[in-house]
């Protein structure tokens, strides 16, 4: 088995929401890799710095670097360490996130080759995100998506009488968590029974944005903060429909783990959500930032409970293609 130094943000010991780094570690030793992760630095000099000497002190013990890829700070961590990596011979593997990305390859064309084009494998979780890396002309990608370990899943059938939302996310403007709390706000002023819960933790301050506008509308949130997944799986049981209220997105793991406990999705049609979830088969996909046609789409939820179920088993099927004893070869062919 291969020797991987794996490299991204590890913060999750910091109150920070679990990212790949971490579940794809741990899912790539079971199968047999050894693996250096890195970083868990909460200053994000003293990160990079982290980052880059990793990839000094494995260099002669790591037979592939992966890199976790975002398009905001992130991305300048990830064009260092692929240089390096580039310098002392290294193979690198950047792993593609965040819906927002694709902007990146057109703002920093020259960075985005540099760090893309001189890559052993581009992975791209998302259908999404592979079609805009190949609309910028790269071809060393392969579709990988991220991963779940269904098992730990339970389908279970909702009883709709009243509307209970869940919301699960880090707080941050680009995810718009304010629009989630403007969403029961209408659902209470057309007299229906309604409750929110958002379970999250903070990124930039939203968090407290989003108490302090609840306040201000006057309407009662559950605010949970960061939960681990057992906790957060269980306390869906008690909920019967899952928003997704983001501006950007790629492959949101939360919604995949919410189709496959059986909660119908409304989300934002924005990023690679189209290629997640076929509208009104598997879930439903609307206009961002647009109230009306979330709360339309939440009566529709409601009243018609059939298709409903139709819709909550069809999500059920596809969030299976996400498990991890199918994904996992994927991982294994690159590898090898």
């Amino acid at each position: 088995m291969k020797n991987l130094l794996y490299i991204g943000n590890y913060l999750s010991n910091s109150g920070k929401t679990e990212t790949t780094i971490e579940t794809l570690s741990k899912s790539l030793r079971q199968e047999g890799y050894t693996i250096y992760t890195v970083s868990n630095k909460k200053n994000k000099a003293l990160r990079l710095l982290d980052m880059l000497f990793s990839i000094l002190k494995y260099t002669k013990q790591i037979d592939y670097v992966l890199i976790d890829t975002y398009s905001t700070s992130n991305f300048y961590y990830a064009y260092l360490c692929s240089q390096l990596c580039r310098f002392l011979n290294l193979e690198y593997i950047p792993i593609l996130h965040g819906g927002n990305l694709p902007n990146r390859l057109k703002s920093n064309p020259k960075l985005s080759s540099f760090i893309f084009n001189y890559a052993y494998k581009n992975i791209a979780p998302s259908v999404y995100m592979l079609s805009e890396f190949e609309k910028q002309g790269y071809s060393n990608l392969v579709y990988i998506p991220n991963s779940i370990n269904i098992k730990n899943y339970s389908f279970k059938e909702r009883n709709y009488e009243t509307i209970k939302l869940l919301w699960v996310r880090s707080f941050s403007e680009i995810y718009n968590p304010l629009l989630a709390v403007k969403i029961l706000k209408f659902l209470l002023d057309e007299g229906l029974q309604a409750s929110l819960c958002m379970i999250g933790p903070d990124s930039d301050g939203s968090l407290q944005k989003t108490k302090s506008y609840a306040n201000q509308l006057g309407v009662e949130v559950t605010f949970t903060n960061k939960l681990s997944k057992p906790k957060w799986i269980s306390l869906s049981q008690n909920h019967n429909i899952f928003i997704n209220t983001t501006n950007f997105d790629n492959m949101p793991v939360s919604v995949v783990e919410a189709m496959a406990l059986g909660m119908p999705v409304i989300s934002t049609n924005v990023g690679g959500m189209h290629f997640l979830i076929e509208n009104n088969l598997e879930g439903i996909l609307i206009e961002p930032n647009n109230v009306n046609q979330f709360v339309e789409a939440i009566k529709k939820v409601q009243l018609d409970i059939e298709n409903t179920n139709k819709m909550a088993l069809k999500a059920r099927k596809k969030a299976e293609n996400y498990d991890w004893d199918v994904v996992k070869n994927l991982w294994i062919s690159v590898l090898q």
